[in-house]
């Protein structure tokens, strides 16, 4: 009995039989992006690309347009002209700078805060009898004809010594001058409040207040900029730190005692009392925070800054009708020297 076997074929595929596919699955591509639909509250996600709202889309939108080219060069030269016109000279020290906030409006803008101080210390300010007032307006009066040499002039000056422990002084712009009773100490004598008066009022020759004003908007534009891709504001925050509070702060404040240095010598007072204040300030263990992390140069690195302008304060002091006076004093002394000998 023999068994009948079909024929071998390689590779024959099984019979399937086939079945037209259904209408809804023909007309539904395979090939979907799924995407989460909104079904009630529950979230819905999409997918990340170009953004279409906000700043960030602003900017993207802007960028492709076809004159984005040329906007942004329109946009560069119009702000470098107004920077290069807007640039001038610092007083005394010569640094140029940025600024387009005019005197008067600086003045203008710092008088609300001398009445804030006004009305902070109302009943503590010390009458003009007091010898503390007069001495420090006598100070003053020997600084004044330098400061108006140098710009500050017709302005009303008016000197507020305030009874409080603070050590501090400060000149607002406009020539509202504020001493607190507790820097006199420190001062010792009219050279020393010569000292600190002279770096006041060097603030407002080089009209550091209008500078850090004519910085903001600069400063606000690279805030908006990196607002784009930080929605956390942090970088913009550390922009503000880095670029206009800290080192704006201390490059000021070393140009302030640089100018004033300059001003006591040519009203006649000894230059190393600035240094031997900053010195005694020292001492006292107000140090404050490291010199990076401070809007303030430490005591001591002004104290060395002082020391190597002395030379030139020296010659300030020379070029001066100090030294007539010098010469009188030593004169005048070595007579009455003479009758003690008798």
């Amino acid at each position: 009995m023999s068994r009948i076997r079909p024929t071998f074929r390689a590779f024959q595929a099984p019979f399937r039989p086939t079945y037209p596919s259904p209408l809804f699955l023909r007309t539904n591509a395979p090939f979907r992006t799924y995407q989460q639909q909104r079904f009630g509250r529950g979230p819905q996600y999409k997918r990340f690309g170009s953004p279409s709202g906000g700043l960030a889309g602003l900017f993207f939108r802007w960028a492709a347009r076809p004159t984005f080219y040329r906007d942004v060069g329109i946009i560069t030269a119009g702000a470098g002209g107004v920077y290069v016109y807007n640039l001038e000279e610092v007083p005394v020290s010569g640094r140029r700078r940025f600024n387009i906030i005019s005197p008067g409006l600086e003045e203008t803008l710092g008088a609300s805060t001398v009445e804030q101080v006004k009305e902070e210390y109302r009943g503590r300010f010390l009458p003009g009898h007091d010898p503390r007032v007069r001495q420090v307006k006598q100070v003053l009066e020997r600084l004044l004809p330098y400061a108006e040499g140098e710009g500050l002039k017709n302005m009303d000056w008016e000197v507020h010594v305030i009874d409080s422990p603070e050590q501090n002084a400060f000149v607002a712009p406009g020539g509202k001058v504020f001493v607190f009773t507790g820097i006199l100490p420190l001062c010792q004598n009219e050279d020393g409040i010569a000292a600190v008066l002279g770096h006041e009022i060097a603030h407002v020759v080089a009209h550091h207040t209008a500078e850090r004003m004519s910085q903001a908007p600069l400063i606000l534009i690279g805030v908006l900029a990196l607002a784009m891709f930080d929605v956390s504001f942090y970088s913009g925050k550390m922009l503000v730190d880095l670029f206009l509070s800290m080192p704006a702060s201390r490059k000021h404040e070393a140009e302030a005692d640089y100018i004033g240095l300059m001003m006591m010598a040519q009203g006649c007072y000894r230059p190393e009392a600035a240094m031997e204040f900053w010195n005694r300030m020292e001492k006292t263990g107000q140090r404050g925070p490291p010199q990076i992390l401070s809007t303030h140069p430490s005591n001591h690195n002004r104290e060395e800054k002082i020391r190597e302008w002395l030379p030139k304060a020296q010659e300030k002091a020379e070029a001066s009708e100090c030294a007539v006076t010098s010469q009188f004093v030593d004169q005048f002394s070595s007579a009455f020297g003479g009758f003690n000998r008798w």
